[in-house]
C-alpha cells in the first residue's frame, strides 16, 4: 500500500506554467487598461467607440478580462495542472470571439487587429496542448 502523496511535477520548471502565468497577467493588464482608459483599450482591441457613452462596454470587457486572468492564478499557485488546463482551454473562446467580432465590424482588411486576436488564440491552443500533455517524468 502506498502511503505517500506523489509530489506534483508540474510547476515552475514547466514552459506551460510560465506561459499560462504570462498570458494571465497580460489579460489582467488589458482588463485594467480597459477600465482605466476605455478609449485606449478599445483602440487596441480593434473596435473604437462612437462616443464616450460606449465606454461602459469597455469597462464591462475590462472586468471580463480581469476575471479571465485572475481565475488562473490560484490554480497556478496550487500547481493544479489539469484544472489549469481545463480552465485555460475554455478561455480560448475569448480571443476567438474577439477575432470574429473584429472581422464582423472591420472586415478582413484589419489584419493588425485580426492577427492580435488570432495569434493569441493560436498561442493559447498550443499552450493547452502543453498543459494537457503528461509531463515526461510523471509517466511510468
Amino acid at each position: 500500500m502506498e502511503t505517500q502523496i506523489k509530489q506534483q511535477t508540474w510547476g515552475r520548471r514547466s514552459v506551460s506554467y510560465w506561459l499560462t502565468l504570462l498570458l494571465a497577467l497580460g489579460i489582467i493588464f488589458i482588463g485594467i487598461r480597459f477600465i482605466l482608459f476605455p478609449q485606449v483599450g478599445a483602440t487596441g482591441y480593434g473596435i473604437v467607440f462612437n462616443d464616450m457613452r460606449d465606454a461602459a462596454y469597455g469597462k464591462i470587457k475590462g472586468i471580463r478580462d480581469i476575471f479571465s486572468g485572475i481565475v488562473l492564478i490560484p490554480l497556478l499557485a496550487m500547481r493544479m495542472r489539469k484544472a489549469t488546463a481545463w480552465v485555460f482551454t475554455s478561455t480560448i473562446v475569448v480571443p476567438l470571439g474577439d477575432f470574429f467580432n473584429v472581422l464582423a465590424a472591420n472586415g478582413a482588411g484589419d489584419m493588425a487587429h485580426l492577427m492580435i486576436h488570432g495569434i493569441t488564440a493560436l498561442v493559447m491552443m498550443v499552450n493547452s496542448v502543453l498543459l494537457f500533455r503528461m509531463p515526461v517524468d510523471a509517466k511510468s
